[in-house]
């Protein structure tokens, strides 16, 4: 049995490719949209991909159930109680996928969402008859369980769902022999999950003993602690999830039409119509000099989850990107179904230059001159735009917390007629906010370099609390 783990930092989410290659088959569970990888993995193995599980309808990233399907014929398995536009088959509780000395059982676990699944491997070439590991897509995770509010828009309440997911746990998962490896849909950073950690594997046993969820509690306990109020869900989930469930364009029919190189009066032209300008270089680089208007959101942080929760997938983008970064910045947006991308600036910011009316910088200033700035008459107003949690467990002096997940709604509550500093963690989302408040018109903003981590690692002072 060959059993691999592909892992998306971007995204905190992991696909499994198995396969016993003496059979010539191969099965790929939980699959990102773009699926080269797992195709040179196919022939590396010299095996084809005959199936394609999803073990929930993700609201995370656009599966590549499709794709694959397109690209090998692959027959696409779902759970039981989904409903799907496209062709597939159900798996419900006990149904086997047999590869080989490599078997496959579906077990139903709804909580995270109705329709959800596990899938439980079996190596049949070992004397063991017990599972040799669990793919628990978004039910467990490493030291976690699956948020239960993520499909209340669908329609089921998120305490029914917890209510089932207590039921998945006790009558299920915490079943499975302890040595059981556990192999989640997400690790720590997914929105998936409150407390995932950075572990991408462990045991029933392990989880046993570490996982807050599977600690002893009646039902009402599982169901108020799991149902307790967090931050809100993404703005692309339902889009996602929604797109999960279609007949829709595979990737390389979206990546044709928006790998398009534009001029600048085309670019300017989309800008004027309303189009989103995306700019995915580096924090430096777009602080020092960026189209006026656009929106700056890197490739070397959570790109694809801030795009999904900052820009509207019904609206054109126009990127911006250091060249031969286009096609990676497209594909990552593909991910969270993102197929608005109109085009690209060609040849990048340098094809600005001598247009000096569609130019823009943003201020930065590091700790010892923010700390310079407090000692002076015209005191500026530091707005920390990390999530709560990380605001309580310390923050700069007297700053208000306006995360970053609720600028749309709250960008009222930053002052325009005052200095304004914004700071994060390390400074990438800080930039972002930077990057929508100017484009709404605010003029007197900085970015503080290197954030919360420069300014308590200077030994400056911090309060911790609400």
């Amino acid at each position: 049995m060959i059993l691999e783990q592909h892992y998306v930092d971007c995204l905190s989410q992991a696909s499994y490719f198995i396969t016993d290659p003496r059979c010539g088959e191969a099965v790929v569970v939980d699959p990102r949209r773009d699926i080269e990888e797992y195709l040179e993995t196919a022939e590396r193995l010299g095996v084809v991909i005959k199936h394609v599980i999803l073990t929930h309808f993700h609201a995370d990233f656009l599966a590549g159930h499709l794709e694959l399907r397109e690209r090998t014929g692959a027959t696409i398995y779902l759970g039981a109680r989904a409903e799907a536009e496209y062709e597939f088959t159900r798996l419900k509780e006990g149904d086997r996928i047999e590869l080989g000395d490599v078997r496959l059982v579906a077990m139903e676990t709804p909580g995270h969402t109705p329709e959800g699944i596990s899938i439980l491997v079996y190596d049949m070439g070992t004397l063991s008859t017990d599972p040799a590991a669990v793919l628990t897509g978004d039910t467990l995770f490493i030291g976690d369980v699956g948020r239960p509010d993520l499909c209340a828009s669908g329609g089921m309440p998120e305490e029914e769902l917890a209510s089932l997911m207590y039921d998945t746990l006790h009558q299920k998962l915490m079943k499975l022999p302890p040595a059981t490896v556990v192999y989640p849909g997400h690790g720590a950073g997914s929105a998936c999950g409150r407390a995932i950690s950075n572990a991408t594997s462990s045991t029933i046993g392990e989880q046993l003993e570490t996982n807050y969820a599977l600690k002893t509690m009646t039902r009402d306990e599982f169901i108020e602690m799991l149902c307790v109020p967090r931050g809100g869900v993404p703005k692309y989930f339902p889009h996602s999830a929604e797109l999960n469930k279609r007949e829709r364009s595979v990737l390389d029919h979206t990546l044709r039409k928006a790998l398009v190189p534009l001029d600048v009066a085309t670019v300017v032209h989309h800008a004027n119509a309303g189009a989103q300008v995306l700019d995915v270089r580096s924090g430096d680089a777009y602080a020092a000099c960026h189209m006026a208007g656009s929106v700056f959101i890197g490739l070397r942080g959570k790109y694809a989850h801030w795009a999904g929760c900052l820009l509207d997938p019904h609206e054109a983008v126009v990127v911006i990107a250091e060249p031969g970064e286009e096609r990676e910045a497209v594909v990552r947006l593909g991910r969270i179904g993102y197929d608005n991308v109109v085009g690209y600036l060609d040849g990048g910011l340098d094809a600005l230059r001598g247009h000096d009316e569609l130019l823009a910088s943003t201020e930065r200033v590091d700790v010892a001159g923010l700390r310079g700035e407090f000692a002076g008459e015209a005191r500026p107003l530091v707005i920390d735009v990390r999530q709560p949690a990380e605001y309580r467990a310390g923050h700069i002096g007297e700053a208000p917390n306006i995360p970053l997940t609720e600028f749309a709604r709250r960008s009222h509550e930053v002052p325009t007629d005052q200095r304004v500093v914004l700071q994060c963690q390390s400074g990438y989302r800080s930039l972002i906010a930077a990057s929508l408040l100017e484009r709404a018109g605010w003029t007197e903003l900085v970015d503080l370099r290197g954030g919360y981590v420069a300014w308590a690692g200077a030994g400056l002072p911090v309060t911790s609390g609400a």
